[in-house]
């Protein structure tokens, strides 16, 4: 930048280059050969501790927050002339400053133009809190709400108590609120009284169900644990919101998993508190003597006695100590049932089995567990397709970051392989209910959308033998139990394998602030693979970071599809083989083993423009541990054997 000229970061309708041109007589490129007398060169730039909003849903103002940052372009070399222009567009609401911005090169000085709270607060009132600080907004709105249905005007401890049980069982329409209206203007008294009023659920008509009532207890000690689960995560994430949201890479991510990390490894550790509660419940307020919402209020005043702002702290020191963020974003769901592939028709009326527990969850929805476990993204998947039905039975899956089952709307539980590994592990641990099978989603990249190649047969080996679950088939042979119990496989147009699928997946509700459509990184694509068989102590951490390189190398789509089998002789008869080495396998060659280990390596280091995305010691770990893994599928094929 020369003193006759200026560098200037845009953020809002100047990005558009049309408009940007029309003001000042310039355009830009941010391609440097490109650049001309009349196009200027930019490039991408982020401005620290500010917040873009559109209080007015017209002009963008970037103020001062500083847990944000706003992304636009930096324009270099502006001339005066051309400054001037563009001073009188902006208006005089704005203050043209001089900031720093971070760019792919560095730090670069430049001008912007921004305003102040005060400015802000005096043209737009209350409209600009709502764009500032929605969600905080909101609920505090929600609990003025609470505050007039739930014993008004009472303001002793049990009041409370009450008033937040009423907030568990609103937790969803609190949530749904919250993402539908972020871009829009403030929700009006009216609005949110019709939304949030609602009588409480009762449980009280299982009470003289026969086939209910063997049940009833285990559904409410399962309530009692949500409930615990929430409380204790919603006071980690109110006290140390500010670091966890500086520990995201992105605001696209779940903003509570590291707060639900924190609040199971605490209920988990204290398993011997939890059974007391649980205990104390059975034993002092049986379940014909109450209803649903008072179990809810029970828990609530509970979790008091369980949180401990200094072992949280302790907790979030360790979080921050191992996070190995890298740049995809990344997701699971996680299958429990006491039934296991059993667990949905037609398995489960051949086989004749019964869950002893929760009956195949077919009351979860009775008991508003849908609503309690939303933070997790809790459902029951009888893989039918079906959803938000009362009286489903199938798996009780769990996947982190899933905001809406109906919607179908989500966002990455991390972009950080130990962080997802943990929440995989903590959860496992802390449902009493027999893990089944592991889901793993890694977003892709534009570029890889449409071009992505089939997996070679000896690498799906590899991986069924990473995560296939080797089990004994009888006391004389091994089998992949995930093949062979034909979890992974369906018939609807024919014969396929579900080992890896692309999908779609969407984390907004409502309208773009400027157009009628959702904005361009609302929907994601990803690849998910659901070959994995979930286990209480196993180690996801390297498998995680095995497939991420594989998505980098390599690039796979699905596999394999009905259309994939009858188009392609080749297909069917790598699938003949494959079924035939998973009913029982033989050991994975030495070379096979190496170019697979040597496809990850070279995945991993590209992850960050072409250079790798973690430090090269954690790399090489996982790389170890995945050679460990092979060679001991190896090992124990051969031991089998002798």
């Amino acid at each position: 930048m020369t003193s006759d000229k200026v560098n200037l970061f845009i953020y809002g309708s100047l990005r558009d280059r049309r408009v940007f041109k029309s003001v000042c007589g310039y355009s830009f490129t941010v391609k440097r050969s490109r650049v001309t007398e009349r196009t200027l060169f930019a490039e991408l730039a982020l401005l620290a501790r500010h917040r873009r909003v559109s209080p007015d849903n017209v002009y963008y103002y970037a103020v001062e927050d500083k847990s944000s940052r706003i992304e636009g372009f930096v324009i270099h070399d502006i001339p005066q002339e051309a400054m001037a222009e563009i001073d009188h567009y902006e208006g005089k609401r704005y203050k043209r400053q001089t900031v720093k911005v971070d760019t792919s090169d560095g730090s670069v000085e430049t001008e912007a133009y921004l305003v102040s709270r005060e400015s802000m607060k005096k043209y737009f009132g209350d409209r600009f809190h709502v764009n500032l600080i929605h969600e905080l907004w909101l609920r505090k709105r929600i609990e003025k709400f609470l505050k007039k249905v739930t014993r008004p005007g009472d303001r002793t401890l049990d009041a409370e108590i009450e008033r937040q049980a009423d907030r568990e069982l609103l937790a969803t329409t609190e949530r749904d609120l919250i993402i539908s209206h972020y871009h829009t203007d403030a929700v009006s008294d009216y609005y949110l009284e019709h939304e949030l009023w609602r009588p409480r659920p009762s449980v009280k008509s299982l009470y003289d169900d026969e086939k209910a009532v063997p049940f009833i207890e285990n559904y409410l000690d399962l309530v009692i644990k949500q409930v615990l689960l929430n409380q204790l995560e919603e006071k980690i994430y109110s006290r140390y919101r500010f670091e966890i949201d500086h520990m995201r890479s992105s605001q696209r991510y779940f903003n509570r998993s590291v707060s639900l990390l924190i609040a199971l490894q605490m209920l988990n550790i204290n398993k011997a508190s939890v059974d007391l509660i649980i205990q104390q419940r059975r034993s002092t307020m049986p379940y014909k003597d109450y209803d649903l919402f008072d179990y809810i209020k029970y828990a609530v005043g509970a979790a008091r006695s369980l949180f401990d702002h200094r072992v949280a702290h302790n907790y979030l020191g360790r979080v921050k100590v191992n996070i190995q963020s890298g740049l995809t974003p990344l997701g699971a769901e996680i299958e429990l049932s006491n039934l296991g592939f059993a667990a949905v028709e037609p398995q489960r009326s051949i086989r004749k089995l019964t869950d002893p527990q929760y009956d195949g969850f077919r009351y979860f929805h009775d008991f508003k567990l849908d609503v309690l476990s939303w933070k997790l993204g809790g459902y029951i998947d009888d893989h039918s397709g079906s959803t938000g039905l009362s009286g489903l039975q199938g798996f009780l899956e769990m996947a982190p970051g899933r905001l809406n089952v109906e919607g179908e709307l989500s966002r990455p539980a991390t972009a950080d392989p130990w962080l997802l590994n943990q929440l995989i592990g903590e959860i496992v641990t802390f449902y009493d209910v027999r893990p089944h099978s592991l889901h793993l989603s890694f977003q892709l990249r534009k570029k890889q959308i449409g071009s992505q190649q089939i997996l070679p047969l000896e690498f799906v080996k590899c991986l069924l033998a990473l995560g296939g679950d080797l089990a004994k088939r009888d006391s004389r042979r091994l089998w992949i139990s995930r093949m062979q119990y034909d979890e992974i496989k369906q018939h609807i147009r024919g014969e396929e394998l579900v080992f890896a699928r692309t999908n779609k997946r969407s984390w907004y509700m409502g309208e773009d602030e400027i157009a009628d459509k959702p904005p361009v990184q609302a929907m994601a694509v990803v690849q998910q693979y659901k070959f994995i068989r979930l286990q209480k102590t196993a180690n996801y951490e390297p498998l995680i970071l095995c497939l991420k390189g594989l998505q980098f190398a390599y690039n796979p789509g699905d596999y394999l599809t009905a259309e994939q089998l009858q188009s392609s002789p080749s297909l069917r008869a790598d699938y003949e083989e494959l079924k035939r080495w998973a009913q029982g396998p033989e050991e994975i060659s030495l070379q096979t083993i190496s170019r697979f280990l040597n496809t990850v390596r070279d995945g991993l280091m590209i992850e960050y423009h072409h250079r790798p995305a973690h430090q090269l010691y954690y790399i090489n770990w996982a790389l170890g541990a995945i050679e460990v893994q092979l060679k001991m599928f190896n090992k124990r094929i051969r031991e089998f054997k002798q």
